[in-house]
């Protein structure tokens, strides 16, 4: 059975760009960002949860009946999304404050997740273990995703058939069932995140241990494995590469109150924008200990950056100097910096080499940052960046949502006026970045 699923399209994944490539015209009515390279950046811009933890999350609200209270939530389009998903399947979603969420599991669950939600939002996936954890059974239409190439739900599905699940796919529809889940050694052909947690929920109410090898070690696992632990699970090896998973009955888990985990793609979005306008900020809510790697690497680019308690501090004086730099799985450099780091390249001193070892078809953006002047050259896995002084402002499009926020500190980095469309792209993973960049001095607006 081939389960691979066609990435479609990111909102930032969530419509698919018609085939003629129609720039934003001021007269279209269609929203835009505007952004005039204007000079340093300086004062506080706070950090919210994370959107790669927050969804999964929600979604694993499926697990237990009664009221789960979210904080820390990110004020961002694909929160709603996912909440309509589990509206669908029997969670209720309200937001009582801001930074705010209450998910209530009536405990009508319905094990189908329609095609018309599923297809907007990737993290849709993460519905898949505890429905099948909780219902024994699960119809699943394939879920849509960021188009920077195929990326397979196999490890997904192969994990979950070691733990006695059978499947059927047809007409676009996963279908899953077991009476109910065993215990199961499972070894990850790769670190996969969403395996990762569709395994680890799904083991959650299995009967017997089960080890994961290899797993994901991503914060925002561990975020969820601490959810989990609250909720009543019983998770050992949280934060490394083996977790190991003691099923208990679903009666002896409860409901839970949780701070989701700051976002480390906002943060360095912060850092990327500062680099490449000068300036100091303080990114409050950051969590420096989780992003160990690429704070090195932004030193050796000649940024100066201090971990303190509340976040994180960094100054930009002059140019930033080019570096080599490869994306690899957590602790290494995330794919989702790539966009912002080839960037910040874009107007640094010398020639940086970035390898993509990930996701190799992840360089559309590539193109909007050459109408900018950016002297961008790609070949299969790899981006040859020769930094130029500055940028050129012009329109450009956002295709996904770091794709996207790139283009916005692209515009910080250039000379003139740069428009951007493609926006609800962002929208889909940034809580108010035009206001928080406005808010320490940046000339951006949306229009």
């Amino acid at each position: 059975m081939n389960t691979s699923v066609d990435p479609l399209h990111d909102q930032s994944d969530v419509v698919s760009e018609p085939a003629c490539d129609r720039r934003s015209d001021p007269g279209s009515g269609e929203e835009t960002i505007l952004v005039r390279g204007n000079g340093p950046l300086s004062g506080t811009v706070f950090v919210p949860g994370a959107k790669n933890s927050v969804l999964k999350l929600m979604a694993t609200t499926i697990l237990c009946d009664g009221p789960h209270e979210l904080s820390n939530v990110p004020d961002i389009v694909d929160v709603a999304i996912m909440g309509d998903l589990l509206a669908a399947i029997g969670v209720e979603m309200s937001r009582p404050s801001p930074g705010e969420l209450v998910l209530l599991n009536t405990g009508d669950i319905v094990p189908v997740a329609p095609y018309e939600l599923v297809e907007r939002i990737r993290a849709s996936i993460n519905v898949l273990g505890p429905l099948l954890a909780r219902c024994g059974e699960v119809k699943l239409s394939m879920p849509g995703g960021d188009d920077f190439g195929a990326r397979p739900i196999d490890m997904h599905i192969a994990g979950l058939e070691a733990m006695g699940a059978e499947f059927e796919f047809s007409d676009g529809y996963l279908q899953a069932r077991a009476d109910r889940l065993h215990g199961a050694d499972i070894t990850l052909d790769f670190p996969s995140v969403g395996a990762t947690e569709n395994l680890m929920t799904a083991a959650v109410l299995a009967d017997g241990v089960t080890t994961i090898d290899n797993c994901a070690r991503e914060p925002e696992i561990s975020d969820l494995c601490e959810f989990l632990v609250a909720m009543g699970a019983r998770i050992d090896g949280i934060g490394t590469a083996t977790l190991r998973i003691e099923g208990v009955d679903q009666r002896d888990l409860r409901p839970v109150s949780h701070r989701t985990c700051p976002d480390r793609i906002q943060a360095a979005t912060y850092l990327a924008a500062c680099s490449v306008a000068g300036g100091e900020l303080d990114i409050v809510g950051a969590r420096g200990d989780q992003m160990t790697m690429l704070l090195d690497r932004f030193g050796e680019m000649g940024l100066d950056i201090t971990v303190t308690d509340s976040g994180i501090h960094v100054v930009a004086e002059g140019r930033a100097r080019s570096i080599d730099i490869a994306t690899l799985p957590y602790p290494g450099i995330a794919t989702d910096y790539k966009p912002l780091v080839i960037t910040m390249l874009a107007v640094a001193d010398g020639v940086g080499i970035v390898t993509e070892n990930l996701y190799p078809g992840r360089f559309r953006y590539v193109e909007e940052l050459q109408r900018l002047g950016a002297d961008v050259r790609t070949t299969g896995h790899h981006a040859v960046v020769r930094g130029v002084p500055r940028l050129t402002g012009t329109r450009v499009k956002a295709h996904d949502i770091r794709a996207g926020a790139a283009m916005v500190v692209a515009g910080l980095a250039a000379e003139g006026e740069t428009r951007i469309s493609g926006v609800h792209h962002i929208d889909r993973g940034y809580d108010d970045l035009v206001g928080r960049l406005r808010a320490v001095g940046a000339s951006i607006e949306r229009v």
